[in-house]
């Protein structure tokens, strides 16, 4: 394939991420989020993870403050401020927006990011004792943004790749490659902005916990031009070849990466994962193209264990996670990849599916069924993770990476 290369290989040092949007050591008092512009106070964050957000709309008659699309109403002071106080909120970060009399308005005072659809505001809870996702004095890689044509697509496409600390200096080595997947609603921004996937790269790999590897985010979003349209909008899922994105990765994507980056470009050193519906387009992609990877990360979506059919801030419907069924059809889940389980294992090193526990779009029960109905069914390459006390949200897939990544290529 001919590669088109635009000259937009803008270069992010470090995390990707703005220096204020760290959170803070163990024994965290109350203090504004992280992702707060310099001198705005809110949301403030209390000791005890509660949030409190202030909003100034004189004349409105209704405000609301939606956290991850769930609306609160806030009251209005004698000086005209809005304000609410949450409930303890699990720790990392998560989307939130105000409803200023039916409209949906970001807060001025603090950053925006993609999700649900539309852009939004964040905040960050700290975890005490956890750091593994914060910037820490060890060799740190780069996230690169690039562009490239797709023929498949008929448009160029927008990415962003992290390669790993060293990549620059040595030209003579090579590395494998994952490939990460957005949720419903989001785009390739995302698994740096949020999920700081490039800082976890960085702390595991110091820690020796990961072997050096290039990371490359896409977006699955329909539409032409250098950022595309439509953006959050599924390619559809399914079909020859993994549908019309699977087509996208294996004739374009995937070759123009093996042709600009120093890649194994095999399938024992190719990785793909995903988030919630981008959980669903991996298990999509790579259960057609087992040819092609040979390590499989479906993150809170994409198992046979009673996820729905849309995603997080999806434009299709997600169903409540049902009941695991009683008995698998080998013949059937996964497009029949797993028909023959022998054929399976020895092509797939490292099936893995993760779940936070709390309700209502995590379903670790069903998962735990799922993993016993494999292994019972003679696939022995599966990899079950729980997070405990998150939900479908970005904790829950920050440590899903964190436990994943130290799986991948490690024979």
């Amino acid at each position: 394939m001919k590669a088109f290369v635009f000259s937009a290989a803008l270069l992010l040092t470090l995390s990707g991420l703005p220096a204020a949007a760290q959170t803070n050591a163990p024994g965290v008092t109350a203090h504004p989020s992280p992702y707060n512009f310099p001198g705005i106070q809110y949301p403030r964050i209390e000791a005890d993870s509660r949030v409190t957000f202030h909003f100034n709309a004189t004349n409105a008659q209704k405000v609301q403050v939606s956290i991850a699309n769930v609306p609160f109403d806030m009251v209005k002071g004698d000086d005209g401020a809005w304000t609410y106080t949450s409930a303890p909120q699990a720790p990392g970060y998560h989307n939130y927006w105000m409803v200023v009399d039916g409209a949906v308005v970001l807060d001025p005072g603090t950053q925006a990011f993609i999700g649900y659809s539309h852009m939004c505001n964040g905040f960050e809870v700290p975890e005490p004792g956890v750091d593994f996702y914060n910037i820490k004095d060890v060799p740190h890689g780069n996230v690169l943004i690039k562009n490239y044509f797709s023929k498949t697509a008929n448009a160029w496409r927008h990415i962003f790749v992290y390669t790993p600390p060293g990549y620059d200096a040595d030209t003579s080595t090579r590395y494998p490659v994952l490939y990460l997947q957005h949720g419903g609603g989001e785009d390739e921004r995302v698994w740096i902005e949020m999920g700081r996937a490039n800082v976890i790269l960085d702390n595991l790999l110091a820690e020796g916990k990961v072997k050096p590897m290039i990371g490359v985010m896409e977006t699955s979003a329909v539409g032409g031009g250098a950022r595309g349209a439509g953006r959050g909008a599924g390619f559809g899922m399914g079909g020859q070849g993994g549908g019309p994105y699977g087509r996208l990765m294996t004739n374009d994507l995937i070759p123009w990466v093996d042709g600009n980056f120093r890649t194994l470009a095999d399938k024992d050193h190719r990785a793909m994962a995903g988030l919630s519906m981008g959980g669903m387009q991996t298990a999509a992609i790579t259960m057609v193209n087992l040819d092609k990877f040979s390590y499989i990360g479906l993150f809170s979506g994409g198992t046979a264990a009673g996820f729905g059919t849309g995603g997080r801030g999806s434009p299709i419907p997600f169903t409540a996670p049902t009941n695991t069924p009683a008995s698998l059809n080998l013949q059937t889940i996964y497009s029949g990849a797993m028909a023959n389980p022998a054929d399976f294992n020895a092509k797939v090193k490292v099936f893995f599916f993760s779940t936070g526990t709390e309700p209502p779009l995590e379903n670790p029960e069903g998962l735990k069924k799922h993993q016993e109905q494999l292994i019972a069914a003679g696939i022995t390459n599966s990899h079950l993770y729980i997070s405990p006390g998150t939900s479908h949200e970005w904790q829950t897939w920050r440590r899903s990476l964190y436990q994943f990544a130290p799986l991948l290529f490690q024979n």
